[in-house]
């Protein structure tokens, strides 16, 4: 997928105007993008559309206006972008009380070196950001990348054999095929077809100076 860049975002104040309705379809966008497996991993699929959105909520976040550090947060997220014939995707951790969290993760150590994506017979490794688990603990938040061979993509896009997420860590061995709509989206990612709403175009970076 093409790299983000300052003209396809929008304006900030435009951006805050039309923040609840990105917003929503973002939500809508990334329930055929969600997947999870087993208990606590679940999986969110990116594409130029979900990072976007990343971007414009940092840049209202952090009231940005300076056209170099926009560019930052650009190259942040842009570095999650799926090149070509790859699948994206963030990981998240989750529990839901405190005391689960420091019993279990300990034992969720290396998680990230464990996951594949299966399609019919082939299977394919998560590539990971290296650095987010230590001896004894894991980040509750990973970064993954699935480079398909062009068979596999074929086989993806016309459905052949089952796909699915698998975690094959000894600790946690958890497995989910992936529904029919997350396929369906996942496939026009590949094939470069993934829907992508795109900025007013602008001769300028989209940039507004505000008032402190």
């Amino acid at each position: 997928m093409k790299p983000l860049s300052l003209n396809d975002l929008l304006p900030l104040g435009a951006y805050i105007r039309a923040r609840e309705e990105m917003r929503a379809a973002v939500i809508r966008l990334k329930r055929s993008r969600r997947v999870s497996v087993g208990p606590r991993l679940t999986f969110v699929f990116e594409n130029r559309e979900t990072l976007r959105f990343q971007v414009q909520e940092m840049v209202r976040a952090e009231e940005l206006t300076d056209p170099r550090k926009i560019q930052e947060e650009l190259d942040v997220y842009n570095a999650l972008m799926p090149g070509d014939g790859e699948l994206s995707a963030t990981m998240f951790i989750e529990f839901t009380d405190g005391g689960s969290l420091r019993s279990e993760m300990p034992g969720l150590v290396g998680i990230e070196s464990n996951l594949w994506l299966r399609i019919g017979e082939s299977a394919v490794r998560a590539e990971y950001e290296r650095g987010r688990s230590e001896a004894e603990r894991t980040s509750c938040v990973h970064y993954l990348r699935f480079r398909l061979s062009p068979a596999q993509r074929r086989a993806f896009a016309a459905g052949r054999g089952s796909a699915a997420l698998e975690a094959r860590h000894p600790g946690y061995l958890h497995a989910t095929r992936l529904p029919a709509p997350v396929r369906r989206s996942l496939a026009a990612d590949l094939a470069g077809t993934g829907r992508v709403r795109r900025a007013e175009p602008s001769r300028k970076p989209a940039v507004v100076r505000t008032r402190r």
